[in-house]
């Protein structure tokens, strides 16, 4: 399926149903898929062919996500742009996609202006405000067109580590992972989703699924605790995602337990480990509709799956054993865990997640060695360091780079979170490895505090030592009123090394 396929299908279900809905106005799928036709159109106007890359730069907007769906219908590949990249993440992303089309909003004119210069192949800047009527105008708007290949969007990874990558993702892959989501979660007839996380990341991808089904997608432009507790209620929302900084928020949140949430049917998070203290907290307040998913860029969203009725066992009792884990491997993926050297390790074993099938990337963009390094042994290789228990549920206990080796010992830094995250006064944290002459590496920490909450230093080691021993325990411990965080709210614990570090 291309991408405009999963609108179409929802559109050929009711036209006149809702399909996106932001700030109280509600576009139908008729109308969507009407102008989807009308951007396709514009674009192939404008020397737009199939294959070609055409990107999108906004925040959270019905107009900018109608814009993926031109541009499938145009058979150009779609390469959504995150605004809050720094300039020269975004500029070495569009030239490394060879981006011939930048669509973008008005507030980042100042950015596309920064950049604009540096991008040899980039022919047309469409401003969604500003250039929108004289770019659809005039367009005929019957263009429908095959895409020159299967690939369906290219997605940066981020420059945390260096030079950003671009994974291509097929309309396989995307197929892939809508069917694994439509097959691993409850879903009633007409869904109804609330966007709040960036459309350029999960929440974008999300959507396709409940586009199959005809639900109806509410989008928020702006990140807003308050109005997302309400809007669940408003909209009798079924699904949403967050990652989990921002699921702590909403437990913090004051309006939180006098809301009507019983619409809930699946609220999913993912993007970043979640505290098992947490999450029982959330099956406590919100109900049996938390839904965690594991993925990455390279392969979408489903390498595991947890439904709701998986964190509960049989007799209703929450599976508290089960909630640091990443549920069990999704139904059209095969997990494995592998040994450096490359052999396979029976169940219990720890090392790196490798997976196989439909879901994982087609490659790196321009970049076959980094394809063929993550590729290794007939495997993607994730990254993360975990193992398989006796039922088949997949637990990550680190990634790679982040594991702490201290006096000899490995720690990993996530078994670590866990623990200080069941102290009543942590709203957050992050554990990381810092150089140290005795042990090698010092297990460090960095806490932040729910609003209004002190902690003693002392009695916070003592407390995690009674959990996990001493040798895991913070030998460093540093209170901060708030995290650096990436864009998908994920702790940047690269910035966290570099602030704690001494320089030269």
């Amino acid at each position: 399926m291309r991408l405009v396929d999963y609108l179409d299908k929802g559109a050929s279900l009711d036209p006149d149903a809702p399909c996106l809905t932001t700030e109280g106005e509600t576009r139908t799928y008729g109308e969507v898929r009407e102008l989807s036709f009308r951007i396709a159109a514009a674009l192939v106007a404008r020397g737009v062919v199939p294959g070609d890359r055409v990107a999108v730069l906004s925040g959270n907007d019905p107009t900018a996500f109608t814009c993926v769906f031109g541009i499938s219908r145009a058979g150009a590949v779609w390469c959504p742009i995150n605004p809050r990249n720094e300039a020269h993440e975004n500029r070495e992303l569009l030239d490394l996609f060879g981006v011939t089309t930048l669509i973008y909003q008005e507030a980042f004119a100042p950015l596309v202006a920064r950049i604009r210069d540096g991008l040899p192949s980039l022919r047309n800047l469409v401003c969604l405000e500003t250039d929108w009527d004289d770019f659809l105008s005039g367009a005929e708007a019957d263009v429908d067109r095959p895409p020159a290949d299967d690939l369906a969007m290219i997605v940066g990874t981020g420059g945390t580590t260096g030079r950003p990558k671009g994974v291509e993702l097929t309309g396989a892959n995307l197929e892939a992972m809508t069917a694994i989501t439509l097959m691993s979660y409850p879903w009633p007839d007409r869904p109804v989703y609330l966007a709040l996380a960036p459309l350029t990341h999960a929440a974008g991808v999300l959507c396709f699924p409940v586009l199959t089904r005809g639900g109806e997608i509410v989008i928020m432009r702006k990140p807003d605790v308050a109005a997302f507790i309400a809007l669940i209620e408003q909209h009798r929302v079924t699904h949403t995602f967050l990652p989990p900084t921002l699921i702590y928020m909403v437990l913090a949140h004051p309006t939180l337990d006098e809301a009507d949430l019983s619409s809930l049917r699946c609220f999913w998070y993912g993007a970043a480990p979640m505290s098992a203290t947490r999450l029982e907290e959330a099956l406590r307040r919100l109900g049996p509709v938390m839904a965690q998913l594991f993925g990455q860029t390279e392969a979408p969203m489903m390498i595991s799956t947890m439904a709701p009725a998986d964190h509960y066992l049989p007799g209703g009792r929450i599976a508290q054993s089960r909630l640091s884990s990443a549920g069990r491997p999704s139904p059209l993926v095969t997990v494995a865990i592998m040994a450096p050297g490359g052999e396979l390790l029976p169940r219990g074993g720890t090392g790196e997640i490798v997976v196989r099938g439909s879901l994982v990337m087609r490659g790196y963009h321009r970049d076959p060695a980094a394809t063929a390094a993550t590729s290794a042994h007939g495997w993607h290789h994730t990254g993360d360091i975990g193992y398989l228990d006796d039922d088949n549920y997949l637990y990550i206990v680190d990634r790679a780079k982040d594991m702490v080796i201290t006096g000899g010992f490995n720690v990993y830094s996530t078994e670590v979170e866990q623990a200080l995250m069941q102290h009543p006064a942590v709203q957050d944290c992050a554990v990381i490895g810092l150089p140290d002459d005795k042990w090698g590496e010092r297990v460090t920490a960095v806490i932040q505090l729910r609003a209004g909450a002190t902690v003693d230093k002392t009695e916070m080691a003592e407390f995690v030592k009674e959990r996990i021993g001493s040798v895991k325990t913070p030998k460093q411990i540093e209170i901060w009123d708030d995290l650096p965080r990436s864009k998908v709210g994920k702790i940047l614990k690269a910035d966290l090394r570099s602030r704690l570090t001494p320089g030269p």
